[in-house]
């Protein structure tokens, strides 16, 4: 008998070469993948005709409440005497909530507060501290009721007549005895200049009187020449402080047919004159300039053909004026309809 047997023969040895170790592992590794094939067999096995019963699973409707129950509901969540709390929270988590939003606006109030004053203390009330870009100044006219459309007959007072109203409330500032009292007479024919005193000084300002409108002043017509067919039409130039206009030149208002026949303006007349005089100029602001009253340029249409609608324009002429811009139709000039009847 060879040593590596046994009695009878049954049993060899195993071969040197082959370990015994692997085998095992293959064999647990696929009981594990049939452990796990049978539980997903398992939850995929069809359901039982009960399971497929919808009406068990639906949501149960709540019974419902009476009123007083609901009002015992509310009067517990705002006052819990077990708890001592109201509306959900206790005395403590009011406070806190209460100190927390307190300090939170009083932060956000003294941080606008400090924003302001920073912002209000660096800039001054009485110019603005940038101005390095001034553009050219507009002008505006008057009537201007509806739009720039003075449309009317002359033999018809109520077409006229709130044209002459317009004017009245236009000028107003302008009487006689108000400039006497507020400002000042000038005779110079060159700017005003004051920046010699205070910054917070108040300015003198040079009288314009309504008088000096003559026909077109309202005084001596109240009508201003509406009932005529001779109507006034008042201009002003726009105020920006501290603009010298003109460049050293008074800048002067030239009037002309836009759309329409040219002859049917007819003459035309200016009052005082047909140029803004440099005395009333620069303007230093309403702060300062507390009774400054703008120079006015009155236009009294002479020969205006009845029953021949035009378009009128009138620009501001002089150096650094603009009058002729594509996007600002007030820019330097106005323009405005006229048609008066008979």
């Amino acid at each position: 008998m060879e040593p590596g047997s046994t009695e009878g023969g049954a049993d060899e040895t195993l071969p040197k070469n082959h370990p015994a170790g692997p085998p095992a592992k293959v064999i647990l590794k696929h009981g594990q993948e049939l452990e796990e094939e049978q539980e997903e067999l398992a939850e995929h096995q069809p359901l039982e005709q009960e399971d497929l019963n919808f009406e068990r699973w639906k949501r149960r409707p709540l019974p419902k409440r009476t009123l007083h129950q609901k009002i015992d509901d509310l009067k517990k969540y705002l006052w819990n005497a077990e708890t001592n709390e109201f509306m959900g929270r206790s005395g403590k988590s009011w406070s806190l909530i209460l100190l927390f939003y307190a300090a939170l606006y009083l932060f956000l109030a003294a941080m606008f507060g400090g924003c302001i004053f920073c912002l209000m203390w660096s800039i001054s009330p009485y110019h603005p501290t940038y101005n390095d870009r001034v553009m050219p100044p507009g002008m505006t006219m008057a009537p201007h009721l509806e739009g720039h459309d003075i449309a009317f007959n002359a033999s018809d007072r109520k077409s006229w007549r709130k044209y002459a109203r317009s004017m009245d409330e236009y000028l107003r500032q302008y009487n006689d005895a108000a400039q006497e009292r507020k400002n000042i007479p000038c005779t110079q024919d060159r700017y005003f200049m004051q920046d010699n005193l205070e910054e917070s000084a108040e300015r003198k300002a040079c009288q314009f009187k309504r008088s000096w409108l003559r026909e077109c002043s309202g005084l001596s017509d109240p009508t201003y020449g509406y009932n005529v067919g001779k109507p006034c039409i008042l201009f002003r130039m726009n105020r920006i402080l501290g603009y010298l206009p003109g460049q050293g030149k008074p800048i002067n208002v030239t009037c002309g047919v836009k759309r329409g026949p040219p002859e049917a303006l007819g003459q035309i007349q200016f009052f005082p004159k047909s140029v803004f005089d440099m005395k009333y100029y620069p303007y230093y602001g309403k702060l300062r300039h507390v009774n400054y009253s703008s120079p006015v340029v009155a236009v009294r249409f002479m020969g205006v053909q009845t029953d021949t609608p035009i378009t009128v324009q009138c620009k501001l002429n002089g150096k650094g004026i603009i009058n002729d811009s594509p996007t600002d139709r007030y820019l330097g000039s106005v323009t405005f309809s006229l048609e008066v009847g008979a």
